[in-house]
């Protein structure tokens, strides 16, 4: 339960938000910054949209604008914790426990457990959209709503995965798990916090035929940041996710299905989804094996910057996010 001196510089991008620990208060918080991102990252498009022919804007405008969108969240919790590091204990938002098997051996169990879930979750997505087709008001929205992410993310599959896989796991796992998750895990409950937690990245996608989706892979990510303190982990999972998805997308003999249970056929189906729930299972029991340290789970307790030490690396690492 101890205090944890170890080095926090790893990465730039996390190193100045160690020590802003936000509560709920600080979650919906997030939300409103999220919003003031959007907006700016459509005035930025609309200004874009200016000098950019249609096609140039599909290929190239979220490139731009999807990294502004984080970027009112990312420079408050940098000033928050500019302010609070002097005072306040602070957590790094990207830990390695493992114990007792290697960070590996957890990186091929993430894998496999990341297409698992992709097969066992996909099921309640596609009874939610039957339920959406028995309405003509909710299937016109989806319609809509389908069409307008194609103009946004329509572009050649370089840029569709760039945002998707590469963009949007490093992002959205700093926000969701670095930051909330974090937060919540040092002032509730565990199981409290990831749930939350999964229920702010399921809002987030402003989509609700992604909402549940993202809801369950969110449980399974925060389970694993809980218990690891890793956004490598949770990345990875966000990354193999999010990048089938843009792949099956651009596959031409798929494109016209949207979940495995058209492609594979229910007898199928129902086979690979009890294999995949077995599969699932199986890993999220290696995970529970991993010793947790701490109340709030594996995730390093770091002393205010005056109680550190001149020689310890943690201390070069506050001062260079003061400087």
């Amino acid at each position: 339960m101890g205090i944890s001196a170890r080095k926090v510089n790893n990465y730039d991008l996390y190193a100045g938000h160690a020590w802003y620990v936000p509560g709920v208060k600080g979650m919906f918080g997030f939300i409103g910054w999220f919003i003031l991102g959007s907006i700016l990252g459509g005035m930025i498009m609309l200004i874009m949209g200016l000098f950019m022919s249609p096609e140039a804007l599909q290929d190239y405008g979220m490139i731009v604008v999807y990294p502004v969108q984080f970027l009112p969240a990312m420079v408050y919790a940098a000033s928050q914790s500019r302010k609070n590091m002097m005072f306040d204990p602070g957590y790094v938002l990207d830990n390695r426990h493992s114990s007792p098997f290697s960070f590996g051996l957890l990186i091929l169990v993430t894998v496999v457990m990341t297409f698992a879930s992709m097969f066992a979750f996909d099921l309640p997505n596609y009874w939610n959209m039957q339920l959406t087709n028995r309405s003509s008001f909710l299937s016109q929205f989806y319609e809509m709503l389908m069409e307008t992410m194609k103009q946004m993310t329509g572009g050649p599959f370089w840029s569709s995965f760039l945002v998707v896989a590469i963009f949007a796991p490093i992002f959205e796992e700093w926000l969701c798990r670095g930051m909330v998750l974090r937060g919540l895990l040092t002032k509730m409950k565990p199981v409290w916090a990831i749930v939350i937690s999964a229920v702010f990245f399921a809002v987030i996608h402003a989509n609700p035929w992604q909402a549940l989706n993202a809801f369950l892979i969110g449980l399974v990510m925060g389970y694993v940041y809980y218990k690891t303190g890793s956004l490598i982990l949770t990345m990875i999972i966000h990354f193999v996710n999010n990048g089938s998805a843009v792949i099956l997308q651009n596959v031409e003999s798929l494109k016209d299905y949207d979940y495995w249970i058209d492609i594979l056929g229910k007898q199928n189906y129902y086979l690979v989804f009890a294999a995949s729930c077995i599969v699932l299972i199986a890993c999220l029991a290696v995970f529970s094996r991993v010793k947790v340290e701490n109340p709030w789970g594996n995730i390093d307790r770091i002393p205010p910057a005056d109680e550190l030490s001149v020689e310890d690396p943690a201390t070069k690492a506050a001062g260079e996010i003061r400087d």
